[in-house]
């Protein structure tokens, strides 16, 4: 796909200081944002490339547009002499390449993290020779050619894979698919962490086939695990669990909804030589873990790492009382000096308010909480500071005491 010279950029213009959070380091301009008067949107098709201006007709950069969407356009250049195109794509992926390249030994990172690394609406994972891909916005769809040809010519993986499936495709009026985008990637690959080796579906699991971004907290874990008994819930294929029995757990329980992914946690803990300090056990979170408190079972390290329960803010409420629900269940099944790991991936629970509803939860049980350690999402996963979206995870590593 060749570049899009300045003059195939459409205007898109703002009304009067809607520019002042473009110019702070944001990205996004909304519907309500726009001079539909001087620029209707209804002149503008989904995934346009577009030329954003202030009110006084500035040029303030270059990026695409949705014009069916609230969200409805995202800034991608402030460089006029280097606007949103194929050459810019391959310029980006070079650029997080190298951090990259800095950051790990073994190929198996986030490569592309959306506006982190410049590409809103763009996630690569690679898994070695493999890349999976999800595009999520209607102009990274027009530009799916493009990235295809920029992933070939910056890494020349053995395969690439769309995994554009995540619902988030549907406000942009998009329909969601999986599909081999070149050559054909095989249903299990193998992830290499720390030096541990994780087989993992990249067609079929979830996001991708494996969460990165935990991996500097997952690692964090290592030094709390020796001859305990641990509990990993929400475990998925075994990330935490499997870490920590080959850290020298004693004994691991591997708790998740999925059949599927217990199966593979078995398989994880096989292939890294601790299957006879794993086993896993099927059902909801919150009932297996009423049944093992009714049980009187007690573990020196519980590890709670939910999917979002807060995706949106009206579902707020509902959400924060289920992570005080599902944290103070899981205190319940600590021993009387043991370890909390508590995360959260919803980006509306702020960190304080976690950390608030830890300390809620230990105080009605009567136990102490003391803070030992805090993560967040993995250097593979920047945080743009000018958006606070872009800053979603949290980790904290407390130990709970009798009061």
């Amino acid at each position: 796909m060749p570049p899009f010279p300045p003059a195939e950029f459409a205007p898109l213009r703002l009304r009067k200081d809607e520019d002042r959070r473009l110019r702070a380091g944001h990205l996004w301009v909304y519907s309500n944002e726009i001079d539909t008067g001087v620029t209707p949107l209804r002149n503008f098709e989904p995934g346009q490339p577009v030329a954003i201006q202030a009110s006084n007709g500035k040029t303030l950069g270059t990026g695409y547009i949705n014009p069916h969407a609230l969200l409805c356009a995202r800034l991608i250049s402030r460089d006029l002499e280097h606007p949103f195109s194929a050459s810019l794509l391959v310029h980006r992926f070079n650029v997080a390449l190298s951090l990259r390249e800095r950051l790990y030994d073994r190929p198996f990172y986030r490569l592309i993290y959306g506006e982190g690394d410049g590409l809103p609406g763009l996630v690569v994972d690679r898994y070695g020779d493999f890349c999976v891909a999800q595009l999520t916005t209607a102009g990274m769809e027009q530009l799916k050619d493009a990235i295809l040809a920029a992933l070939q010519k910056v890494l020349n993986p053995t395969a690439i894979l769309w995994r554009n499936d995540s619902r988030v495709r549907e406000l942009e009026g998009l329909e969601r698919y999986v599909a081999d985008a070149f050559d054909t990637i095989p249903d299990t690959v193998t992830v290499e962490e720390d030096g541990l080796r994780f087989q993992v579906s990249p067609r079929t699991g979830q996001k991708t086939g494996w969460f990165y971004d935990q991996r500097d907290n997952r690692a964090r874990l290592d030094r709390y695990v020796a001859d305990r008994r641990v509990l990993d819930v929400f475990s998925y294929v075994g990330a935490w669990g499997v870490r920590a029995a080959v850290r020298g757990a004693r004994e691991v329980l591997c708790v998740d909804s999925s059949t599927t992914a217990l199966e593979q946690a078995m398989v994880n803990a096989t292939l890294n030589g601790i299957g006879d300090r794993v086993r896993t056990e099927q059902g909801d979170a919150f009932e297996v873990l009423k049944s093992l408190r009714e049980a009187r079972e007690r573990f020196d390290v519980v590890i709670v790492d939910p999917p979002a329960f807060i995706k949106r803010r009206k579902d707020f409420k509902e959400g924060a009382l289920a992570y005080r629900r599902l944290n103070e269940m899981a205190m319940q099944v600590l021993e009387r000096d043991g370890l909390l790991v508590s995360c959260s991936c919803s980006q509306l629970f702020s960190r304080d308010v976690l950390v608030h509803t830890l300390l809620q939860g230990s105080r009605h049980l009567d136990r102490n909480l003391l803070m030992l350690e805090q993560g967040r999402q993995g250097p593979d996963h920047p945080v743009l500071p000018a958006i606070p979206e872009t800053d979603y995870l949290k980790a904290i590593f407390a130990r709970v005491l009798p009061a």
